[in-house]
């Protein structure tokens, strides 16, 4: 079936959640999420690998082994397509990254010695200057408070270099377009606009892939 948006009850199922996220709701509900929430992402992500690649929707349920929060179900439905790009829908609205989110090791020496280099280093904040103004926000993760071991502190990209992960970032609230075929069409902007950013890290970071 041709994506053509969520319906308001994909929505109102995810309101459902945050107020009683427990598996009395998700049982009495389990219906709604397969053909409101999941049966869409599933026609979007297909109709967007052949662009993007290959897409994996993320399963409903938490790791809460590790965590204080012990609710057993997530509040959003994630998707990923290929090795770079992400999108999520909650009560909140919709989502898309694109990027890499968490770098191993051996992709962090990669990446900082990358943005180190003045040649590519600068290519790559003349790409997150771009992003910024053209409205999309460029996140960093698991970012360090000082220099990393072996960058001097007055390094010109000392921002970039504290970053162990790198990603574009847009939010769209909710919205009537959320619940047509518009919903593919800005997803596919975002993560087009985004690709020059994707493909730095892929270069530059993302060694073996």
């Amino acid at each position: 079936m041709a994506f053509s948006g969520w319906s308001e009850r994909a929505l109102d199922f995810y309101e459902g959640l945050e107020a009683d996220n427990s598996k009395t709701y998700w049982t009495e509900h389990k219906a709604v999420y397969d053909e409101q929430v999941l049966g869409p992402m599933s026609d979007l992500v297909e109709e967007l690998a052949a662009e993007f690649g290959e897409p994996k929707i993320f399963r409903p349920y938490r790791d809460v082994r590790f965590s204080a929060d012990k609710t057993p179900y997530k509040t959003h439905i994630g998707a990923r397509l290929g090795p770079t790009g992400y999108l999520q829908l909650s009560a909140d609205g919709l989502a898309a990254g694109n990027g890499l989110y968490h770098l191993e090791a051996a992709q962090l020496a990669s990446y900082r010695a990358a943005v180190a280099d003045d040649s590519t280093g600068e290519e790559l904040a003349a790409i997150v200057a771009k992003l910024d103004s053209d409205g999309i926000e460029v996140r960093g993760t698991g970012t360090l408070k000082s220099a990393p071991r072996g960058y001097p502190a007055d390094h010109p990209r000392i921002g970039l270099l504290r970053h162990k992960g790198l990603y574009a970032w847009q939010h769209w609230p909710v919205a009537p377009w959320l619940e047509t075929a518009e919903a593919k069409d800005r997803i596919r902007s975002f993560l087009r606009t985004g690709v020059a950013l994707s493909t730095w890290l892929r270069t530059h970071a993302d060694k073996e892939a």
